[in-house]
Protein backbone atom coordinates (compact mmCIF):
# COMPACT_ATOMS: atom_id res chain seq x y z
CA UNK A 1 0.00 0.00 0.00
CA UNK A 2 1.32 3.15 -1.37
CA UNK A 3 0.72 6.69 0.58
CA UNK A 4 -0.95 8.87 -1.73
CA UNK A 5 -0.61 12.73 -0.78
CA UNK A 6 -3.24 13.99 -3.95
CA UNK A 7 -5.80 11.38 -2.59
CA UNK A 8 -5.46 12.45 1.27
CA UNK A 9 -5.78 16.08 -0.49
CA UNK A 10 -8.84 15.65 -2.37
CA UNK A 11 -10.15 13.45 0.69
CA UNK A 12 -9.79 16.32 3.27
CA UNK A 13 -11.46 18.86 0.60
CA UNK A 14 -14.21 16.54 0.14
CA UNK A 15 -14.98 16.57 3.91
CA UNK A 16 -14.53 20.09 3.96
CA UNK A 17 -17.07 21.11 1.68
CA UNK A 18 -19.13 18.63 2.60
CA UNK A 19 -18.63 19.58 6.60
CA UNK A 20 -21.83 22.06 6.86
CA UNK A 21 -24.21 19.12 5.42
CA UNK A 22 -22.67 16.73 7.95
CA UNK A 23 -22.66 18.64 11.07
CA UNK A 24 -25.03 21.39 11.07
CA UNK A 25 -24.75 25.56 8.75
CA UNK A 26 -24.08 27.22 12.08
CA UNK A 27 -23.19 25.91 15.50
CA UNK A 28 -20.39 24.75 17.79
CA UNK A 29 -18.88 22.30 15.46
CA UNK A 30 -18.71 24.80 12.97
CA UNK A 31 -17.08 27.36 14.83
CA UNK A 32 -14.87 24.36 15.76
CA UNK A 33 -14.26 23.14 12.20
CA UNK A 34 -13.52 27.22 11.34
CA UNK A 35 -10.99 26.75 14.45
CA UNK A 36 -9.63 24.12 12.72
CA UNK A 37 -8.55 26.31 9.47
CA UNK A 38 -7.14 29.39 11.34
CA UNK A 39 -5.24 27.57 13.19
CA UNK A 40 -3.56 25.68 10.48
CA UNK A 41 -2.83 28.89 8.87
CA UNK A 42 -1.31 30.04 11.80
CA UNK A 43 1.17 26.96 12.38
CA UNK A 44 2.09 26.23 8.79
CA UNK A 45 3.30 29.65 8.81
CA UNK A 46 5.55 29.34 12.25
CA UNK A 47 6.24 25.95 10.40
CA UNK A 48 7.95 27.83 7.51
CA UNK A 49 9.60 29.87 10.31
CA UNK A 50 10.62 27.14 13.06
CA UNK A 51 10.44 23.74 11.30
CA UNK A 52 11.90 24.80 7.33
CA UNK A 53 13.99 27.86 8.88
CA UNK A 54 15.25 26.28 12.07
CA UNK A 55 14.58 29.82 14.06
CA UNK A 56 12.68 29.53 17.10
CA UNK A 57 10.13 31.78 17.97
CA UNK A 58 8.01 31.67 20.92
CA UNK A 59 5.95 34.96 20.09
CA UNK A 60 3.46 34.10 17.09
CA UNK A 61 0.60 34.83 19.12
CA UNK A 62 1.78 38.63 18.80
CA UNK A 63 1.52 38.98 14.85
CA UNK A 64 -1.81 36.87 15.03
CA UNK A 65 -3.15 39.82 17.55
CA UNK A 66 -1.86 42.09 15.07
CA UNK A 67 -3.52 40.64 12.22
CA UNK A 68 -6.84 40.42 14.41
CA UNK A 69 -6.19 44.11 15.26
CA UNK A 70 -5.59 45.54 12.20
CA UNK A 71 -8.87 44.17 10.83
CA UNK A 72 -10.90 45.15 14.06
CA UNK A 73 -9.35 49.41 13.94
CA UNK A 74 -9.58 49.39 10.12
CA UNK A 75 -13.10 48.31 9.84
CA UNK A 76 -14.68 50.46 12.75
CA UNK A 77 -13.00 53.36 11.82
CA UNK A 78 -12.49 53.95 8.05
CA UNK A 79 -14.82 50.72 7.25
CA UNK A 80 -12.70 49.49 4.36
CA UNK A 81 -13.76 46.42 2.29
CA UNK A 82 -12.33 42.86 3.59
CA UNK A 83 -10.92 42.07 0.56
CA UNK A 84 -8.77 45.05 1.44
CA UNK A 85 -8.71 44.40 4.77
CA UNK A 86 -7.64 41.18 4.65
CA UNK A 87 -4.23 41.76 2.62
CA UNK A 88 -3.84 45.06 4.67
CA UNK A 89 -3.68 42.81 7.84
CA UNK A 90 -0.50 40.69 6.33
CA UNK A 91 1.34 43.59 5.03
CA UNK A 92 1.48 45.33 8.52
CA UNK A 93 2.09 42.39 10.41
CA UNK A 94 4.85 41.15 7.98
CA UNK A 95 6.04 44.65 8.22
CA UNK A 96 6.30 44.36 11.39
CA UNK A 97 7.69 40.97 11.50
CA UNK A 98 10.49 42.33 8.91
CA UNK A 99 11.35 44.62 11.88
CA UNK A 100 11.63 42.19 14.25
CA UNK A 101 13.46 39.78 12.10
CA UNK A 102 16.25 42.54 11.47
CA UNK A 103 17.31 42.72 14.44
CA UNK A 104 16.84 38.65 15.32
CA UNK A 105 19.47 37.63 12.67
CA UNK A 106 22.15 38.15 14.74
CA UNK A 107 20.34 35.86 17.15
CA UNK A 108 19.78 32.16 17.39
CA UNK A 109 18.99 29.38 20.15
CA UNK A 110 17.63 30.27 23.91
CA UNK A 111 18.95 33.92 22.91
CA UNK A 112 16.23 34.31 19.35
CA UNK A 113 13.19 32.08 22.20
CA UNK A 114 13.84 35.08 25.00
CA UNK A 115 13.85 38.19 22.14
CA UNK A 116 10.59 36.07 20.82
CA UNK A 117 9.24 35.43 23.96
CA UNK A 118 9.65 38.87 24.79
CA UNK A 119 7.60 40.21 22.04
CA UNK A 120 4.77 37.91 22.18
CA UNK A 121 4.47 39.40 25.83
CA UNK A 122 4.89 42.81 24.97
CA UNK A 123 1.81 43.14 22.06
CA UNK A 124 -1.17 42.26 24.29
CA UNK A 125 0.78 45.00 27.03
CA UNK A 126 0.35 47.45 24.66
CA UNK A 127 -2.74 46.65 23.36
CA UNK A 128 -4.60 46.87 27.38
CA UNK A 129 -2.48 50.36 27.54
CA UNK A 130 -3.53 51.79 24.09
CA UNK A 131 -6.81 51.82 25.23
CA UNK A 132 -8.16 54.80 22.97
CA UNK A 133 -7.68 52.72 20.00
CA UNK A 134 -7.96 49.23 21.02
CA UNK A 135 -10.48 49.76 23.74
CA UNK A 136 -8.13 48.04 26.09
CA UNK A 137 -9.97 45.38 28.32
CA UNK A 138 -12.87 45.43 26.57
CA UNK A 139 -11.69 44.51 23.19
CA UNK A 140 -12.97 45.53 19.75
CA UNK A 141 -16.34 44.19 18.02
CA UNK A 142 -15.78 43.55 13.97
CA UNK A 143 -18.87 43.27 11.64
CA UNK A 144 -18.84 40.98 9.15
CA UNK A 145 -18.53 41.77 5.36
CA UNK A 146 -22.37 41.41 3.73
CA UNK A 147 -21.04 39.27 0.90
CA UNK A 148 -20.27 36.67 3.94
CA UNK A 149 -22.70 37.66 6.53
CA UNK A 150 -23.96 34.29 6.77
CA UNK A 151 -22.37 31.54 8.62
CA UNK A 152 -21.94 29.19 5.28
CA UNK A 153 -20.77 32.23 3.08
CA UNK A 154 -17.67 32.56 5.84
CA UNK A 155 -17.57 29.05 6.55
CA UNK A 156 -16.61 28.28 2.75
CA UNK A 157 -14.17 31.62 2.39
CA UNK A 158 -12.05 30.71 5.05
CA UNK A 159 -11.95 27.17 3.82
CA UNK A 160 -11.02 28.63 0.36
CA UNK A 161 -8.00 31.02 2.50
CA UNK A 162 -6.90 27.89 4.13
CA UNK A 163 -6.33 26.14 0.98
CA UNK A 164 -5.01 28.78 -0.94
CA UNK A 165 -2.42 29.52 1.76
CA UNK A 166 -1.41 25.85 2.12
CA UNK A 167 -0.64 26.30 -1.92
CA UNK A 168 1.66 29.01 -1.39
CA UNK A 169 3.08 28.28 1.72
CA UNK A 170 4.25 24.87 -0.15
CA UNK A 171 5.36 26.19 -3.41
CA UNK A 172 7.43 28.83 -1.14
CA UNK A 173 9.19 25.52 0.06
CA UNK A 174 9.86 24.41 -3.39
CA UNK A 175 11.02 27.83 -4.03
CA UNK A 176 14.61 28.80 -4.11
CA UNK A 177 13.55 31.36 -0.92
CA UNK A 178 12.43 27.72 0.76
CA UNK A 179 15.79 26.24 -0.58
CA UNK A 180 17.68 28.89 1.10
CA UNK A 181 15.47 28.44 4.30
CA UNK A 182 16.47 24.74 4.73
CA UNK A 183 19.77 25.43 3.76
CA UNK A 184 20.43 27.84 6.53
CA UNK A 185 18.83 25.84 9.40
CA UNK A 186 20.52 22.36 8.54
CA UNK A 187 24.18 24.56 8.27
CA UNK A 188 24.54 28.36 8.16
CA UNK A 189 28.61 27.80 7.22
CA UNK A 190 27.45 26.05 4.26
CA UNK A 191 24.67 27.94 3.27
CA UNK A 192 27.09 30.70 3.58
CA UNK A 193 30.19 29.06 1.13
CA UNK A 194 27.31 28.51 -1.57
CA UNK A 195 26.67 32.23 -1.81
CA UNK A 196 23.43 32.39 0.38
CA UNK A 197 22.81 35.74 1.92
CA UNK A 198 22.03 34.75 5.51
CA UNK A 199 20.80 37.91 7.32
CA UNK A 200 17.96 38.68 4.47
CA UNK A 201 16.96 34.93 4.18
CA UNK A 202 16.43 35.06 7.87
CA UNK A 203 14.95 38.48 8.04
CA UNK A 204 12.25 37.19 5.13
CA UNK A 205 11.44 33.96 6.89
CA UNK A 206 10.06 36.67 9.80
CA UNK A 207 8.18 38.69 6.89
CA UNK A 208 7.05 35.81 5.28
CA UNK A 209 5.62 33.86 8.58
CA UNK A 210 4.13 36.76 9.82
CA UNK A 211 2.51 37.91 6.57
CA UNK A 212 0.55 34.52 7.07
CA UNK A 213 0.39 34.69 10.69
CA UNK A 214 -1.40 38.13 9.89
CA UNK A 215 -3.93 36.86 7.35
CA UNK A 216 -5.33 33.86 9.87
CA UNK A 217 -5.58 36.44 12.81
CA UNK A 218 -8.37 38.43 10.45
CA UNK A 219 -9.82 35.93 9.59
CA UNK A 220 -9.89 34.96 13.13
CA UNK A 221 -11.84 38.50 13.86
CA UNK A 222 -14.57 38.17 11.39
CA UNK A 223 -15.41 34.58 12.03
CA UNK A 224 -16.01 35.45 15.87
CA UNK A 225 -16.85 39.04 15.59
CA UNK A 226 -14.85 40.43 18.47
CA UNK A 227 -11.04 40.34 19.78
CA UNK A 228 -9.27 40.90 22.61
CA UNK A 229 -6.02 40.98 24.35
CA UNK A 230 -6.82 38.11 26.00
CA UNK A 231 -7.23 35.74 23.16
CA UNK A 232 -3.63 36.14 22.35
CA UNK A 233 -1.64 35.36 25.59
CA UNK A 234 1.82 33.87 25.62
CA UNK A 235 0.14 30.28 26.12
CA UNK A 236 -1.03 30.89 22.83
CA UNK A 237 2.03 31.12 20.90
CA UNK A 238 3.51 27.76 23.27
CA UNK A 239 0.38 26.27 22.18
CA UNK A 240 1.12 26.61 18.35
CA UNK A 241 4.92 25.70 18.97
CA UNK A 242 3.84 22.45 20.72
CA UNK A 243 1.57 21.67 18.33
CA UNK A 244 4.16 21.73 15.03
CA UNK A 245 5.92 19.53 17.54
CA UNK A 246 3.23 17.02 17.89
CA UNK A 247 2.49 16.95 14.52
CA UNK A 248 5.80 17.03 12.45
CA UNK A 249 8.26 20.02 12.23
CA UNK A 250 9.33 20.40 8.60
CA UNK A 251 5.80 19.04 7.23
CA UNK A 252 2.72 21.14 5.85
CA UNK A 253 0.68 18.47 6.91
CA UNK A 254 2.41 18.10 9.90
CA UNK A 255 1.58 21.76 10.75
CA UNK A 256 -2.01 20.90 10.20
CA UNK A 257 -2.39 18.04 12.13
CA UNK A 258 -1.03 19.69 15.10
CA UNK A 259 -3.62 22.23 14.36
CA UNK A 260 -6.35 19.38 14.74
CA UNK A 261 -4.95 18.03 17.96
CA UNK A 262 -4.47 21.94 19.26
CA UNK A 263 -8.55 22.14 18.64
CA UNK A 264 -10.03 19.13 19.32
CA UNK A 265 -8.15 17.92 22.80
CA UNK A 266 -9.58 21.13 24.50
CA UNK A 267 -12.65 20.39 23.11
CA UNK A 268 -12.32 16.77 24.87
CA UNK A 269 -10.74 18.25 28.00
CA UNK A 270 -12.81 21.08 28.64
CA UNK A 271 -14.63 19.87 31.96
CA UNK A 272 -12.23 19.39 33.58
CA UNK A 273 -9.86 22.01 34.96
CA UNK A 274 -6.38 21.89 34.51
CA UNK A 275 -6.08 18.73 32.02
CA UNK A 276 -6.14 20.53 28.45
CA UNK A 277 -2.63 21.66 29.44
CA UNK A 278 -1.72 18.52 31.54
CA UNK A 279 -2.62 16.77 28.08
CA UNK A 280 -0.77 18.99 25.42
CA UNK A 281 2.38 18.96 27.79
CA UNK A 282 2.68 14.75 28.02
CA UNK A 283 1.89 14.44 24.55
CA UNK A 284 4.45 17.12 23.64
CA UNK A 285 7.48 14.98 25.82
CA UNK A 286 5.88 11.55 24.27
CA UNK A 287 6.43 12.93 20.82
CA UNK A 288 10.20 14.19 21.72
CA UNK A 289 11.00 10.99 23.26
CA UNK A 290 9.72 8.38 20.85
CA UNK A 291 8.75 10.11 17.80
CA UNK A 292 10.34 13.59 17.50
CA UNK A 293 9.66 14.10 13.80
CA UNK A 294 6.21 14.02 14.65
CA UNK A 295 2.67 12.26 13.95
CA UNK A 296 2.71 12.99 10.35
CA UNK A 297 5.26 10.17 9.89
CA UNK A 298 3.79 7.50 11.56
CA UNK A 299 2.02 7.29 8.27
CA UNK A 300 5.35 6.18 6.63
CA UNK A 301 5.04 2.89 6.48
CA UNK A 302 2.67 3.65 3.92
CA UNK A 303 5.02 4.73 1.84
CA UNK A 304 7.25 2.68 -0.81
CA UNK A 305 10.63 1.32 0.50
CA UNK A 306 12.83 3.99 -1.23
CA UNK A 307 10.85 6.93 -0.60
CA UNK A 308 11.16 6.03 3.12
CA UNK A 309 14.53 6.51 2.86
CA UNK A 310 14.35 10.32 2.16
CA UNK A 311 13.93 12.17 5.43
CA UNK A 312 12.08 14.86 3.28
CA UNK A 313 14.70 17.28 3.91
CA UNK A 314 16.48 19.27 -0.01
CA UNK A 315 20.17 18.83 0.20
CA UNK A 316 22.30 21.91 -1.51
CA UNK A 317 25.78 20.86 -3.38
CA UNK A 318 27.84 23.42 -3.72
CA UNK A 319 28.77 22.17 -7.69
CA UNK A 320 25.39 21.85 -8.65
CA UNK A 321 24.61 25.50 -7.53
CA UNK A 322 22.14 25.00 -4.72
CA UNK A 323 19.88 22.47 -6.82
CA UNK A 324 17.45 20.35 -5.20
CA UNK A 325 18.83 16.86 -5.17
CA UNK A 326 16.18 14.81 -2.60
CA UNK A 327 12.15 14.95 -2.25
CA UNK A 328 10.74 16.93 0.09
Amino acid sequence: MVFNHKLWFYLVLTFSISFPFLFGQSGYFLSLFILICILSIASMSLNLLVGFGGQVSVGNAGFLMIGSYTVAILSNTFQLPFWLLLPLAGVITGIIGLAIGIPAVRLSGHFLAVATLGFGISIPQIALNWDSVTNGYAGLSVSRPAILSSDLSLFYFIVFMTIAIFWFIKNIVYSPFGRAFIAIRDSEVAAQTIGINISFYKAMMFAISAFFTGISGGLYAYWYGFVSPNDFSIMTSLLLLAGIIVGGLASIPGAIIGAVFLTLIPHFTAAYNGMTNIVIGSLVILIIMFKPDGIVHFFDFLKKPVENKAKEQIVFTAMEGGTENAKL
